[in-house]
Order: structure tokens, then sequence, then C-alpha cells
């Protein structure tokens, strides 16, 4: 076209806009200055042209032409909006000069990526939606933007691209590809951000809104929303409950992730007793021969160097060197040493192992926690079907002849998990829905499983990123083929669902085979990756043909590892030790003296001693020693020594051996200015730091310094701590120190305390906590993600340290808390794994919310009580052995507490903190169920964690009784409680010692001689052992729901006992035994005369009781005297029996003692011949309100007083005549009687 053609049509163009917005085009010259807004609709605008008429236009709207860019706008600095939708724009570009652009709408066009807008910094609406955008990119410098769409876009990831946008508002991300919570996490960096939509109506929803738990999570994350899709989710209530939901998500996770946390301590735990065990023989030979050579230096030490040249002594000489190079010398293929330093690998490397598996294990529980569910990962167990076809299938694949070559003969497997991920399963069965309609062949429709195929993925061992990938592959699938590079070694192994076809064309290549490899054992290259499910995750080992190499030390038995080094020791070194000359053994020095001194010394004075060996004795104190001023070399290792007190003010010492003794402490060493060589190996020294400031006060010469073999309580920092403090050192632990070790040492030891510069360097300025599900504390989570918020060179001003709320000095080393009084705004705080000993400096802190001081020295919470806002406190791994309750008297908020592996002993002081949710306290060493009543005032206490305590051992059904007294727990151990059923039919209505603690609210058992337990709901009574309650005399449990007196009868003094209103059938429980029909039948009915073959109830029993003087079981519904057997109660001297059922007098035979007997309001018609057989001294007998009409059968109370019938059926007087055999009787009542009507009857009984 020429240039003449294509101008006329431009001016076509610009007359078709004219007219579009009735602009005359004869006079665009004058009036094109004054327009402000054109519009283009649908066509007759094909370019963009003509808009330099325009030069004020600020809006400018072309909707469905036939545009491929943005042009002609360089004259339209005014411009405000800019429409250009449904054309066929495939970039932005043309804007440069627009620099007032405040609104740009450019959907519904072929724009593949976001770019050219850097320069439209005033834009604050941007809608790019329905697009083919695949990425979010090139809005960095859109600081006003406010809406944003890009609805019904290729979008798979958020990123951090948003991240500069803080004044976004509105968001539409509808009708993408976005899958993951873990991008809609990242929507928590936009403050402003009020509506956001991922499934619009008018567009598909993204995959993760069809997940479960999608809004909650978006609610928590983006708190500030109003409206949520199609939602207004504006109210208080709808982010309230949003909040509570992941907060107890957050809760429930932290408790496994602490549960995996332990099961690694103790793996190590274990790891550390079996390498204890199969070092005790190695170290038992490196101490014999130590011994022995130590023994040969004090020999040697006796003699004059002249004598030295003698024969004998030469042998002597050549015996020592042998000593000493027995540690050395090849035990078979390996040594005694090669066997400790094999031990010490394979303890290295099992530690590995399980803090590998550990870290498996929380990443996966934290990737559960970020998806909200929609990610879960099952640990399979040999009981679960699909673990042994798991297993099945591996070992199945698995040739050994591939193997033969590395000497591997099979696999072990150790761990299988299943994959439950719910996105990854949607996109597959979308992808395999998608290919299975357009599959032409029906055939293949339906019968499409016998194409899907197990493959096996291993990370790519040349990366050195396996875990990274594997959990990349658990989160979000496999990568497109092109981005991988296949490998087919088995370590980490995929079971992985995928198809084999797609419009006939093969998905998969088979690209190698090995030999003798059937068609399931081939190496697949992967084309469709959204078509390959990984579902199970196996870890495994393979098992060796070689003998003792690290990985096979696990697998033999300490018997059988312990043979071979006694083998091993008994030939090469009892060999050894029976070089000649032999020895002879020298008299043991339990104490010493003055005269000991020179004789061992050879010495006339104590000041010539200059040399002093007193090896292998059994010496403890050596008080003496002190007074040698002019020893200069001191031995005195193999002995019995804790502690060096008596070492001290020896001014020539040049040279000190105490290594294998039991010391504890170098505590009492002092004002050794000369010592220059120190050995303390095989002692029993924990504490680097202190020892190693006794040595900086004490022994500044020193040059050389042995510390090895000792159970360090940090072995790894032992060194470091001991080269940043003793500065004049040359050797260490035998190795020579270089000037770049001590260097750094110093560094770090300088380091050590909190002062500007590490409040500078460890201080955040946040004011609020990240909305992150991450399990770090907060001080640890906002100096991990916000950088530093002062800079080396930046100049502070006066109130600096006021700007400080988040301070992390985890693992500083740091010995004290000290500058930290200005700190008065500080929120969240963390000292972990420093030397911390005591609580302190924190005063001024008064709005600090969190604080951990995990893994220090800390032996008491004093120091806390002015913390009132601290919600969260951490103190695991101190030495706590005791909880305060002054002091959690003071901290009303507490809502988290976790002092795990200390020394607790008791719980008393924890019902202080009734705000409390979570309590762990594993790993201590409480013992006794009476600490489970200091938990039952923690009405909101939901997770609890004893576990590791001797409680756990001890009480029996622990589980069970926990759950019971702790209703409110939802979690006990790391373990969801499903037990309360269990517990309320057990521990139910049971009196215990320990509820008798919480009713009275002591423990003084042996105080108590009077218990009243009315409607308890008490169903039976255990008060073991019944000891314990030796001086209880009366015992009232009215109304409750006893069936028997229970462990009542085991009380040795009760005296009275109150049972009135229960349901008490018999002394003891009743057995429940298997009755044939016609004892049925007995039961029922008496006079059937079945079932009568036993001996009378109660004859021939054990008495109980013995000094049980007074009993009440009224109104407890008794029918059956004879089933209570009360004539086991040989002591009895008062019953009450009144308001029950009872029909016959029977069963008293043994109450000899007897002197009242109440059994008002019954129904008892007749006494029978052997009602009162045994009662010869009863005073006083109560029949009121029953049915008697004949009084028959009262002969044997002859010592009868008081009688009192009131009440019954009494009608014919001849009836008390019968009384006649009542010779002592004193009182009598027959009111409510008929009989009673005729007053002679009165005067006549009277007489």
């Amino acid at each position: 076209m020429s240039e003449r053609q294509k101008h006329r049509g431009d001016e076509e163009l610009v007359k078709e806009l004219c007219m579009a917005n009735g602009v005359s085009y004869d006079k665009i010259a004058q009036v094109g200055s004054n327009i402000t807004s054109l519009e283009m609709f649908f066509s007759g605008f094909p370019r963009m042209v003509g808009l330099s008429f325009f030069p004020r236009l600020c809006r400018l709207t072309i909707v469905g032409q036939n545009i491929k860019h943005i042009e002609g706008l360089e004259c339209c600095p005014l411009l405000q909006e800019l429409w250009v939708v449904e054309c066929h724009l495939t970039e932005i570009s043309g804007l440069q000069n627009c620099l007032q652009l405040e609104k740009l709408y450019l959907y519904d066009n072929q724009i593949c990526e976001i770019k050219n807008l850097e320069l439209q910094t005033s834009l604050e609406v941007l809608w790019l939606n329905d697009n083919c955008i695949t990425q979010i990119q090139g809005l960095n410098t859109l600081q006003n933007l406010k809406e944003l769409n890009l609805a019904d876009n290729d979008i798979e990831k958020i990123g951090h691209s948003l991240d500069p946008n803080v004044s976004l508002q509105n968001l539409n991300l509808s009708g993408n590809k976005i899958n993951s919570f873990k991008e809609l996490t990242l929507l928590a960096r936009q403050p402003n951000l009020q509506e956001l939509a991922l499934k619009d109506p008018t567009s598909t929803p993204n995959p993760v809104c069809l997940l479960c738990n999608y809004a909650t999570h978006v609610l928590y994350h983006v708190p500030g929303l109003q409206r949520l899709d199609t939602y207004d989710v504006s109210s208080k209530q709808v982010k309230d409950t949003a909040e509570s939901t992941v907060m107890k998500k957050m809760m429930y996770y932290n408790m496994r992730v602490r549960t995996a946390q332990r099961n690694l301590a103790e793996a190590r735990l274990r790891l550390m007793e079996r390498k204890k065990t199969m070092l005790q023989l190695p170290e038992e030979c490196i101490r014999t021969i130590t011994q022995a050579t130590k023994n040969l230096e004090r020999e040697l030490s006796k003699v004059p160097a002249v004598y030295l040249n003698n024969s004998q002594f030469y042998i002597m000489l050549q015996c020592f060197i042998q000593f000493s190079l027995i540690p050395c010398v090849p035990v078979g293929k390996r040594s005694v040493l090669s066997s400790i330093f094999r031990i010490e690998a394979w303890y290295e490397q099992e530690s590995v192992q399980a803090s590998n598996m550990m870290e498996y294990t929380v990443q996966f529980l934290l990737m559960e926690l970020e998806s909200v569910g929609n990610i879960r990962l099952e640990e399979g167990c040999p009981t679960d079907p699909w673990f042994t076809s798991c297993c099945d299938l591996l070992l199945a694949r698995f040739s050994q002849s591939d193997f033969k070559v590395h000497n591997i003969t099979g696999i072990k497997i150790n761990r299988v998990i299943r994959i439950h991920n719910s996105a990854l399963r949607l996109r597959f069965e979308d992808k395999l829905h998608t290919l299975l309609t357009s599959e032409k062949s029906a055939t293949f429709s339906r019968n499409y499983r016998r194409w899907l195929e197990y493959l096996f993925y291993t990370a790519d061992p040349e990366k050195n990123n396996e875990k990274e990938d594997i959990l990349r592959i658990v989160e979000e699938g496999f990568k497109a083929a092109e981005q991988y590079k296949v490998c087919i070694l088995l370590q980490f192994l995929f079971y992985n669902y995928t198809t084999t076809q797609h419009d006939k064309r093969p998905r998969f290549s088979k690209t190698h085979t090995v030999p003798e490899c059937g068609p399931r054992r081939r190496q697949w290259f992967v084309f469709e990756h959204e078509l390959v499910l990984p579902e199970y995750i196996i870890y495994f080992e393979y098992i060796t043909g070689v003998t003792l190499t690290h990985s096979k030390l696990r697998s033999v038995s300490l018997n059988q590892y312990s043979q071979m080094i006694k083998y091993y020791s008994d030939f090469y070194v009892s060999e050894a030790l029976n070089m000649e000359p032999v020895l002879k053994p020298q008299p043991t020095l339990l104490s010493l003296d003055d005269k000991i001194l020179l004789n061992v010394a050879r010495a006339n004075v104590l000041s010539q001693i200059t040399v002093l060996n007193l090896h292998g004795n059994s010496l403890s104190k050596i008080k003496e020693i002190s007074r040698l001023t002019a020893l200069r070399h001191l031995t005195i290792s193999f002995n019995e020594f804790t502690c060096l007190d008596d070492i001290s003010h020896m001014p020539n010492l040049e040279f000190l051996d105490a290594s294998f003794n039991n010391i504890v402490t170098l505590e009492g060493l002092r004002a050794l200015g000369q010592l220059k060589q120190l050995d303390v190996r095989w002692n029993k020294l924990t504490r680097a730091r202190e020892d190693t400031a006794v040595l900086r006060k004490h022994t500044p010469a020193l040059l050389k310094l042995d510390t090895r073999y000792n159970p360090w309580n940090r072995p790894k920092a032992v060194r470091i701590t001991i080269l940043g403090r003793l500065t004049t050192l040359t050797h260490l632990d035998d190795k020579m120190v270089a000037e770049e070790e001590a260097a750094e040492a110093v560094q770090v030891a300088a380091g050590c305390k909190i002062n500007k510069a590490s409040l500078l360097a460890h201080s955040r300025t946040n004011s609020e906590r990240p909305r992150s599900l991450s399990q770090l504390s907060t001080a640890q989570l906002l100096c991990l993600l916000s950088p530093a918020s002062w800079g080396l060179s930046q100049e502070l001003d006066i109130y600096w340290t006021a700007k400080i709320t988040t301070l992390n000095l985890d693992s500083q080393r740091i010995p004290k808390l000290i500058n930290l009084n200005k700190l008065v705004n500080l929120r969240w705080a963390s000292f972990n794994d420093n030397d911390i000993s005591k609580v302190e400096g924190l005063d001024s802190c008064s709005k600090l919310e969190e604080l951990s001081l995990n893994n220090n020295n800390i032996s008491t919470l004093s120091g806390l009580p002015k913390l009132h806002c601290l919600n969260k406190l951490s103190v695991d791994g101190n030495k706590l052995s005791s909880l305060d309750a002054s002091v959690l008297d003071q901290l009303p908020n507490l809502s988290f507490l976790s002092v795990e592996n200390n020394c607790i002993s008791s719980l008393h002081g924890i019902h202080r903190v009734r705000s409390l949710l979570e309590l762990y306290i594993g790993n201590n060493q409480i013992s006794t169920s009476q600490d489970i009543y200091y938990l039952k005032g923690l009405t909101n206490l939901i997770i609890l964690d004893l576990y590791g305590n001797p409680l756990l051992e001890k009480l029996e059904n622990y589980r069970i009784y926990v759950v019971f007294h702790l209703p409110s727990l939802k979690a006990l151990d790391g373990i969801e409680v499903t037990e309360f059923k269990s517990a309320k039919n057990m521990y139910g209505g049971r009196l215990t010692s320990d509820m008798v603690t919480e009713k009275l609210g002591h423990s003084n058992y042996t105080d108590i001689t009077y218990l009243a337990l009315q409607s308890c709901s008490i169903r039976t009574v255990d008060l073991c052992p019944a000891d314990l309650f030796c001086n209880l005399l009366s015992v009232n449990l009215d109304h409750n729901n006893l069936t028997s007196f229970s462990g009542i009868i085991y009380l040795p003094k009760i005296k009275a006992l109150c049972l009135n209103y229960n349901h008490i059938e018999s002394i003891l429980p009743r057995q429940k035994n298997h009755l044939t029909n016609r004892q049925i039948l007995y039961s029922k009915v008496q006079s059937s005369g079945y079932g009568q073959q036993g001996p009378p109830k109660g004859k021939g029993l054990e008495p109980l009781m013995g000094s049980l003087e007074v009993l009440y079981l009224s109104h407890n519904g008794i029918s059956n005297m004879a089933n209570l057997q009360l004539s086991r109660l040989t002591n009895l001297k008062a019953l009450f029996l009144q308001g029950n059922e009872i029909s016959h007098v029977e069963g008293l035979e043994g109450l000899q003692k007897l002197r009242e007997l109440v059994l008002d309001r019954n129904r008892i018609k007749a006494l029978a011949n052997n009602s009162f057989v045994g009662q010869n001294l009863l005073l006083e007998l109560h029949l009121a309100e029953n049915r008697i009409r004949e009084l028959n059968h009262l002969d044997p109370l002859t010592e009868l007083r008081k009688l009192f019938l009131g009440k019954n059926k009494l009608q014919d007087i001849t009836e008390l005549d019968k009384l006649e055999v009542l010779p002592s009787l004193t009182e009598l009542s027959i009111v409510g009687n008929p009989v009673s009507i005729t007053s002679v009857c009165a005067l006549n009984t009277i007489k």
C-alpha cells in the first residue's frame, strides 16, 4: 500500500471516529482540542489513528475492533482512562507518554505477558481478564493500584509479584489454574485487600476453590476482606470463626510436630544406650591398657635416670613402648580403637538418618497444616492392606542380579507413607476424564484401567536436592517432561498412577530395558505430567553381604558384638599385659600423711618434692598436697576424685594429670599460675562454660588441655567454647590450635553478651505477627521473614530501643539476660540454646507476649511476675524442679506453657493458670495421681502432654484416668482423646484418695477422722492403700449409687458407717453366677423349694470390719436381708434398715453384740423362728410401719427393753400376751394398730 493510500485510509478512519462521537470532521482542527472523551464500538476502527487531533483526551473507549497494537497515544498526555477490549491485542505497548493514566481496561484480548507498565505509576484500575497470561509480573511500580482483574487467564501461581502493590483493594483471579493454598497465603501481604474473587459466577472456579476449608484459609490469612467471591464476609463473627478454626488446627499440628521431635529424642536416646553398651568392652580395653601404661610410668618415675642403661630397665622401657602402641596395633583387621571409631561413625550415621526421618515427618505435617488438610500423609503399618501391597510390589520389582556387583542381596523396607493430595487427584481425574471422552475407541474408554501402570521415581542424585524434590512432588506433583532427567536409581520411591495411551499415540516411550527385564521393569519418560499421580513414598535400605559395615551394626546383636570384642581383647590385650617383666601389685592408698608423701616421692623433706605420682589408688581427698609448694609434676589418675578442691595455691605446679576419675566440676582449682598442661580425660564433666571460666581465672599460663571422653551437655560446642576463653592454649584434646580457629572462637565469645550490636542484628520492629501457619515462634518467624530494622551505617535516634518489638537471640551462648531494660515495647522474645541460669532483666518488658527460654540452665521461674501480658511461655530442657505458684499467679493471660525435659516432680501451682489451653510437661518426674487433680481447675485445657513421666507407668489405666478427670481434653500425649465413654464407665462414681484430696483440699489422710461425701454419685470405693486412712472412724456416703460396701471393708478403724439412700445389695459386690432355671425360680418364689442346695447365706463366712459398731442402711431398696451378709459384721451394735422393702427378718445370726435394730417402714408380715436367734443382748427393736399381725418368736430377746410396733396390723389382743417372753421390756409402742383402740388393752399391757 502506498503512502498516499495509507493516508487516505487513515483519513477515512478519522472520519468514522468523528461520526461515531458526533464531531464534525471539517471542524476537527478547531474543536478537537476541546474533546476529552471518545468511544468506538464494534467496527470501523482497525487502527488507532487520528488521536493527535485530541490533545486533551482524558477517556478513550475502543470495543470490538481488530486492533493488534496500541498506538497513536503520544499526543494524549492527559489520558486518564483507556478501554481497548474485545480486540486482538497481543501485547501491552504504546503507553509510555500516558503518565496520568488511572484506569486501563484491556480485557478479552490475546495478551500473553504483563509488561511496559513501569511508567504508569498513577494507575489505580487494571483489567486484564480473559487473556492468555500465565504469570503475574510487571506490576512492581504500580503502588497506587487499587483494582486488578486477571480473571480467565492461565495463571497457576501468585508468587510475590503483588507484594509491591500495597494499595490493592480489589483482586479478581477467577477462572485461572491456582490449585495451592500456599499461593493464597501470599495474599496476606496485601494489607488493604477488601474484595477477592477466585470463583466468580461468570468464570470457572480455580481448582483451589474446590478443596475443603478454602474460605476459612483465605479469611484467616486476609482478615481485612469484606467480600469473598459473592459472599459478604465483613461480620466479626465470620472472622472470629475462621480465626478460631485455624488456631485449633495450629495447636493440633504443633502437638504432632512436638510428638515427632520427641520421638526423635527417644530414638537418639536408644541409639546412645546401644552405643554405650557397644563401647563398654572397647573402652574397658583402653582403660586397662592406659592403666597399665601409667603403672609402668609410675615405676619408671621411681628409678634415677642413670640406671636406665641397665638391660632390665631397657626391657621395661620396651614394654612401655609396646603398651603405648597397643591402641594402634591391628586386632585382626581392626584394632580396638578402630572399633570405637566404627561405632561412633555408626552412631552418627544412624542419628543423621533418624533426624532426616523426623525432618520429613515435620515437613509432611506442616504441609498438611498449610494445605488445611487437603494434603494428608498417612503412615502405613503392616496391618494395612495397602502397606503389604506396596511392599510386595517393590520386592517383586527388585532383581538381585542387577545389584550383584555391589554385593547387595536384598532390600529392607523401613517405612511406607500414603499420599492423599486432593488437588492433584482432582487434576488427574479431570485430565483422565478429558482423555477418555476424546478417545474414539469405546473399548479403550471402558477398559482404561488396564492401561494404568505403577512407575518408580527417585530424585536426581547429581542435583543433591532429594528432600526438596520429594516435598515439591508431594505438594505440586511432577513437572513437565522437558524439565526432567529421568533416572532409575532406587532409594526413595514414588508409586504413580499414569496412563499409556491417548489418541492412539504412546504417552510414554520405553527408553531402556535392563537385561532379563520384564515389561514392567523399564525406564519410562513421562510426557503428560498431569497424568502422573504420586501415591506412595517408600523408605528402604539395601541388605549387603559385607560383615559389620555401619549399616550392618544395627542388625548385629549386642551379645554377638560383645563376644567378638571380648575375643580380640582377651587375645591381644591380655597377651600384651602379660609381657615380661610383670609388675608387682602396689598397695592402694586410701589417705595421705607426711610420711606417706615422703615415701611415695622418695624424698627427705616435703619442700624437696617436685614430682609426685599418686596413680592407681583410691584417693578422694588430698588436703596435704597444698603444702608441697615446690611441686611441679602431679599425677592423680585412676583414683576416686569428684572435684579438685584440694589442688590450689600451688605456684610451681606445671603438669597435672587427673584423668580417669569421677570429677564433675573444676570449680575447686585455685591459684595455679604456672600450670601449663592439664589432663582431665575420662571424667564426668558436663558444663564447659563454667569449667572454662575457672581455668581462665586460675590457670593463666595453660598451654595444653585434654578434655576428651567427658559427657558434656553440648559436645559440639565444647571446643569453640574453650578456645574462646582460654586464649593461651596451643593444644586442645591432643590437637594443635590453629590461629584461624582461635581467632574465630574469640570472636564468637565476644558476641556472647547482649549489647548494642547484638540488639541491632537480632531485633525487629514489626507491630503484628505474620499471618503464617509456621510452627516457629513469633520471634523466630519475624526475624526470618523480615529484614533487619537498622542498617550498619544508619544513624540511630535516642529512642531506638523503644521501637523493638521482636528479639531473637537463639544459640548466641548468652550467659545472662542484661541490657533489656529499655525494650519497653518488646512483645516477642526467644533466647533458646544459651547458657542462661536465671530469668532476670525482663521487668521493663511488661508488654511481652511470647517468651522462649528452651535449653538453658534455668532452675526457677522467678523473674516473670511482672509479665502480665505473657500468653506463651516455653522453658523446655532446663533444670526446673517445681512450678512456682506465686509466679504463675501473676500470669493471668498465659494460654501456652511448655516445660518439657526438666526435673519437675509436682504440678502443684499449675491450677493458678486458669487461662491455660496447652500444657506440655513431658519427660519430668511427675509420679502421683494427685497431680492430675491440680489440673482439674483448668477448665480451658484442651492439650496435655505428660509423656515420659513416671506417672504413666505407676498409674493403672493412666490414660483413661486422666481423660475422666479432665473432660475438656481434646488430645493427650500427642494422641486424640476418644476414651470418654470408657473413662466414664471405669472411673465414674469412684471414690479414691485423689477424690478425697479434691473434696477436702488436702492430702493429710492420717488426720482424717470423719469423712462426709453425700450426693457425689459414688458407685465404688477404692481408698487404697487403706493404711493411709488409719484414723478414719466415721464415714457418711448418703445419697450415692453404691451397691455394696466396696472398698470400705478394708478401712481398719471404721466405727460408724452411713449408707442411707444408696442401692446396697450386699456387703461385698455380688458375684455374677450362671443360675439354672430352677434356681431362678427359687429366687423369685422361695416356696417352690427349688435351689436350696447351698448352706444358709452368711453362715461360715469370714468376719469383716471388726471395728464397725453403727451401720445405717435406710432407703436402699433392700428386699433380702440374707443377701446382705450382715452376720459378718460381728461387732455391730446398732443397725438401721428403715425404709426398705424387707419382708423377712433373717441373716442376723452373727450379730450377737447387737443392741439396737431399726426395721421401720418395711414389708414385714411375720417373724420367723430364726429371726432373732442370736440377739439375746438386743435392747431396742423398731418394727413400726410394717404389716405384722402376729408377735411370735420373740423369746430370744431376753434383754429387750424397748419395742416399737406402731402402725402395724395387730388386731387380736391375745397377741400382746405373747410379749410375756420379754422379761426386761420397759417400753412398748403399738400406736396406730387396730388393737390399740381398746383401752383395756393398754391397761393390761401396762400391768
